[in-house]
């Protein structure tokens, strides 16, 4: 819901740290793969609920995962290699969070740990399905023209997850309300983009398998 103001705002420093990474022979793939391994850190930083180093474990990745694909347009490496790599990782990366939370106190957070991967689930299937769709009718993003996917937006997007996962470390306490009160916003998500996507592709003509 909110990438479509987010977004833009973030271009100007992520190119500027782009161009840096360009000059240092820097591949966007590798910045990829090093925010992946960065925000893997969290799961077992989480998990001994060092929840402040964690944080920045999950802060890092964030920077990287908008990092590569800016540096990519920079030096036109864009791919659909690139691009699978990025999505396939933030969904393990997101997973690890919530993982991770449910290691450090199993008692109180693994049922709705278990709720949010459910609805994390039903997020990422509708997403990924849609854009499998979109590709084959050749349909465009006219508002995330940058994502390497089309992205049928909804409720909960990009920045609606790294403020839950900012939140999630800085109140863990409270993670059983906040994680539930998110997974709600995942699923009606998951609905939404269903009923969407489903209107949107039944009233195009036919695809060519």
């Amino acid at each position: 819901m909110l990438d479509r103001w987010s977004m833009p705002l973030t271009q100007r420093p992520l190119k500027w740290l782009a161009q840096g990474l360009a000059k240092a022979g820097v591949r966007p793939d590798q910045v990829t793969v090093a925010a992946f391994l960065a925000g893997m850190l969290a799961l077992p930083l989480l998990a001994v609920e060092a929840y402040g180093t964690a944080l920045v474990a999950i802060l890092l990745n964030r920077l990287g995962d908008g990092l590569d694909g800016a540096l990519a347009r920079l030096t036109g490496r864009a791919s659909d290699a690139g691009g699978f790599l990025d999505i396939g990782l933030d969904f393990v990366f997101y997973a690890a969070v919530v993982l991770g939370f449910a290691l450090a106190d199993p008692a109180a957070n693994a049922l709705v740990a278990s709720l949010l991967l459910f609805a994390f689930i039903g997020t990422a299937t509708s997403f990924l399905a849609f854009a499998i769709m979109a590709a084959r009718h050749a349909l465009d993003r006219p508002h995330f023209p940058r994502k390497a996917f089309y992205y049928l937006n909804g409720l909960t997007e990009g920045t609606e997850t790294v403020l839950a996962l900012v939140a999630f470390c800085l109140w863990p306490a409270h993670f059983p309300l906040l994680a539930g009160i998110f997974a709600a916003a995942c699923l009606i998500t998951t609905a939404t983009r269903l009923a969407g996507g489903y209107l949107t592709l039944k009233s195009l003509p036919p695809g060519v398998g």
